[in-house]
């Protein structure tokens, strides 16, 4: 089995879901024909934002996964965290996408990525306080 940098992984997963909400914003404006901004258009404002909040997050957690995993933390807890960030962006996603107004699943989605933001910050400044 090839073996590749674990950040790797997670990024070209976070990339091509990266291309899916895309997709889903230009065939949104393709419907509403809006070619800037959301022309007023509900729909068109939800799936902006969900690709806007997918941009917002998604290159600092892999920047800071990138840094957890060349400091050689656990791989375990490192795909942990992958999992929990690719499953944290696309419910906020679906519940952008499918809910006008509040969520569940866009509540845990931002939830879940407050989590692994706030986690893999703290373990890469553990060292910094804590020499083991």
């Amino acid at each position: 089995m090839i073996s590749i940098p674990i950040t790797a992984f997670y990024a070209s997963i976070l990339g091509i879901f990266l291309v899916f909400l895309s997709i889903l914003v230009i065939a949104q404006r393709r419907s509403a024909k809006v070619s800037l901004g959301d022309g007023g258009d509900r729909h068109m404002l939800q799936m902006t934002r969900a690709h806007a909040n997918f941009t917002e997050y998604v290159p600092l957690i892999l920047v800071l996964l990138m840094i957890a995993e060349i400091n050689q933390v656990n791989p375990l807890f490192l795909h942990v965290i992958g999992w929990a960030l690719v499953i944290s962006r696309f419910l906020h996603a679906y519940g952008l996408r499918h809910h006008f107004g509040p969520s569940w699943q866009r509540g845990a989605g931002i939830l879940l990525t407050f989590a692994c933001l706030l986690v893999l910050s703290g373990v890469n400044l553990w060292p910094l306080f804590f020499k083991s």
